[in-house]
């Protein structure tokens, strides 16, 4: 990308040409990657753009309000949220394998998203926002690290053709096409939250007990960061499938092990674990093992490569 004014420009100008008079329905999850697309595809078809949060049960503490606040009150764009938290939980009973998961959500929400839009008007285009990182990690079935949700993730047949307005670009070039755009800084700079969500922060099947006890430490971790001012590109907290025992008030406990991560990156194609002061650690760990479930604490201090900077 050359200069972000004249990308703005270009996929606009392709935007009009693809869609025409088309309606387009544009999958918003709140983060940057959605929330610039959104503000491309409305600058480009205005009213013609109808976003769609859905809530799938896997968002953290607080997010599908926070979502429907900035983006449905202060953004004036057209907005219509979704509770779809049973028929995810219920898709994902039983199952642990971490392609499996991101495969079922992601043609879960391909399919609420179709059923939906016959609500409110007929959609020929579906805007979502993959970026390169999505498309290089994705590959193909002979090569492949990860299926994102809205790539290798998607099912085969679906009643939309794509509008991927960011696709050649990485996640540090999308911010800086959102500040072209007039975002908030506070949405710029917010920290990358898979599509997927907590349904692969959470290792093994996922329940509605794993959920809270996730939403809880994440919170719990997130908030230690932010009070001691640290400037870190993603940090948040995952539930491990294993137990460990523990003692609480001079009785053995067996409960679950969290994992806590924070990594510094630019693209998401390398990144580098970061090295958090030891008070900050203490805190939160002292903090997450008061949360019924909970016994231990640990620290990744993994970078990428060679793992990813999710843990599936």
């Amino acid at each position: 990308m050359k200069n972000e004014d004249q990308f703005i420009n270009e996929q606009i100008k392709i935007i009009q040409e693809t869609v025409g008079s088309e309606k387009v329905l544009c999958a918003l999850s709140g983060g940057i990657d959605s929330a610039v697309t959104a503000l491309l595809v409305h600058r480009a078809i205005g009213d013609n753009l109808l976003c769609m949060f859905i809530d799938n049960g896997l968002m953290r503490k607080g997010e599908p309000e926070e979502v429907i606040e900035t983006f449905g009150r202060r953004c004036n764009i057209r907005l219509q949220a979704v509770n779809a938290q049973e028929r995810f939980l219920h898709a994902l009973k039983g199952i642990t394998a971490p392609e499996t998961k991101r495969k079922i959500i992601g043609t879960e929400f391909i399919r609420v998203f179709e059923e939906e839009a016959i609500k409110y008007g007929d959609f020929s285009f579906l805007a979502q926002g993959t970026i390169r990182s999505d498309i290089i990690e994705t590959g193909n079935k002979k090569r492949s690290i990860k299926s994102h949700h809205n790539v290798g993730g998607l099912p085969e047949k679906i009643n939309f053709n794509l509008l991927e307005p960011l696709k050649t670009l990485y996640k540090d070039q999308v911010r800086s096409v959102g500040s072209a755009l007039g975002l908030p800084d506070y949405i710029v700079r917010r920290q990358p939250f898979p599509g997927p969500g907590l349904g692969i922060r959470i290792i093994g099947e996922i329940t509605a007990e794993k959920l809270e006890i996730l939403r809880e430490a994440d919170f719990v971790f997130c908030q230690e960061i932010e009070k001691d001012g640290l400037s870190i590109w993603q940090y948040f907290a995952v539930l491990t499938n294993m137990k460990t025992v523990g003692v609480t008030g001079g009785v053995r406990t067996y409960n679950y092990t969290i994992a806590l991560r924070a990594v510094d990156s630019i693209d998401a194609i390398t990144a580098e674990w970061v090295r958090l002061p030891w008070a900050t650690l203490k805190a939160a760990a002292e903090k997450i093992t008061q949360i019924p479930g909970v016994s231990r604490v640990v620290y990744d201090i993994t970078g990428k490569p060679p793992a990813t900077i999710e843990w599936e």
